[in-house]
C-alpha cells in the first residue's frame, strides 16, 4: 500500500473511530443521569447475594453501553458506603459479561441501519418540546451515531484487502501472547474494549483477519479497561480498593489462562459459529460466560485473600 493510498483509509479509521468513542462516551453519560438516581436504590436492594448481583451488574452495563462506567458508578457507591465489596464483587463480574451485548450487535451488521436511527432520533430531538422526549431522541441519535461510526470504519478498511503490508502485519500476530498484547495496548489506548472488539469485527467482515488473530487480540481487550478502575480507586475506601483489585484479577487470570489453552477455546468457538464475525462475537461472550464460571467456586477465597492483602487500616 502506497503513503497515498494510506492517507483517506487512515483519515477515515480515524474518524470512524473517534465518533464511535465520542457515542459510547455520551450515550454512557447521557443514560447515567437518567438511571444513576434511579440506580442506586435498585443496586442496594439486588445485591443481596451473588447472583443477583451479577444480573445487576450485567443489565446496568447493557444499559449504559459501559461496564467502566457501571464499574466506576460501583466505586462510587462503595465510597459513599451505599455498597460493600463482597456486592461489588457480582457487579465487576456482571458488568464483564454486559459488555458482550454490543459485539452481538455489532456481528449483526445494524451498522447498516444508522442512518435511519440517526435520522429518527433528529428528527425527535428537533421537533419535540418535551425534556423527556429529547432526551430519548438524543440517546437514539448518539445510538445511531455510534452505529455510523462504525459504518464508516467498515467502508475506510475495504481498500485494505489489496494491502500486502497490512496482511503482513496481521500474519505477525502468530502467537495468542503476541496478540493479547496487542489487545491490551489498543485498548489501554483508546480506553474501550467495545470498540476494540467492534474493529476486530469489522476487520472480519472485509475478510482482513483470522479468528486465531482476532480472538488473542479480543482476549488483551479485556485487560486494557482495568487503567480506568485503577485510576478511579485512589484515594477511596480499602473496599474500594479492593474492588479495583478484584476487577484486575478477574480480567488478568482468565487472560492467562485463555492463552494457555489457547487451542481449546479456538475449537470451542468455531464449532459454535460460522462465519469470522460471529465467531468473534460469540467468542466475547464465550470468553466472559466462563471467567464468571471459573470465579463462582472461589469467590469466598478471592474475598479473603484480598482482604489479607488489603487489610482494614488499624485504629490507634
Amino acid at each position: 500500500m502506497q503513503s497515498i493510498s494510506a492517507i483517506p483509509i487512515i483519515t477515515s479509521v480515524i474518524g470512524g473511530l473517534i465518533l464511535f468513542l465520542y457515542s459510547i462516551r455520551k450515550l454512557s453519560l447521557i443514560l447515567q443521569r437518567i438511571f444513576t438516581s434511579h440506580s442506586k436504590k435498585i443496586i442496594e436492594r439486588f445485591t443481596k447475594n451473588i447472583f443477583s448481583s451479577i444480573l445487576i451488574g450485567t443489565l446496568i452495563t447493557i444499559l449504559l453501553g459501559s461496564s467502566s462506567a457501571v464499574i466506576i458508578i460501583t466505586i462510587v457507591f462503595i465510597n459513599s458506603g451505599s455498597l460493600n465489596f463482597r456486592q461489588a464483587m457480582g457487579i465487576i463480574m456482571g458488568s464483564n459479561f454486559g459488555t458482550t451485548f454490543s459485539s452481538q450487535l455489532i456481528a449483526l451488521n445494524i451498522s447498516f441501519y444508522a442512518v435511519i436511527i440517526l435520522t429518527i432520533g433528529f428528527l425527535i430531538w428537533m421537533i419535540s418540546k418535551s425534556k423527556r422526549n429529547r432526551k430519548i431522541g438524543t440517546v437514539l441519535l448518539y445510538f445511531g451515531m455510534l452505529f455510523f461510526g462504525l459504518f464508516i470504519l467498515e467502508n475506510s478498511v475495504s481498500p485494505l484487502n489489496s494491502s500486502e503490508q497490512f496482511n503482513n502485519w496481521i500474519l505477525k500476530i502468530d502467537s495468542p501472547l503476541k496478540g493479547a498484547i496487542i489487545g491490551g495496548v489498543i485498548t489501554l489506548i483508546i480506553q474501550s474494549s467495545s470498540a476494540t472488539v467492534a474493529m476486530l469485527i469489522t476487520l472480519a467482515k472485509q475478510n482482513l483477519i483470522g479468528i486465531s488473530a482476532a480472538l488473542a487480540v479480543m482476549l488483551g481487550a479485556e485487560l486494557g479497561t482495568c487503567s480506568d478502575t485503577l485510576l478511579a480507586v485512589i484515594g477511596g475506601k480499602r473496599d474500594a480498593i479492593r474492588a479495583g483489585v478484584f476487577h484486575l484479577l478477574f480480567n488478568f487470570i482468565p487472560i492467562i489462562l485463555g492463552v494457555l489453552f489457547f487451542d481449546y477455546f479456538e475449537n470451542l468457538v468455531t464449532q459454535i459459529s460460522n462465519s469470522t464475525q460471529s465467531q468473534i462475537a460469540n467468542g466475547h461472550v464465550l470468553f466472559s460466560v466462563l471467567s464468571v464460571l471459573l470465579f463462582l467456586p472461589f469467590l469466598n477465597l478471592f474475598y479473603r485473600f484480598i482482604h489479607f492483602i488489603i487489610p482494614n487500616k488499624k485504629m490507634k
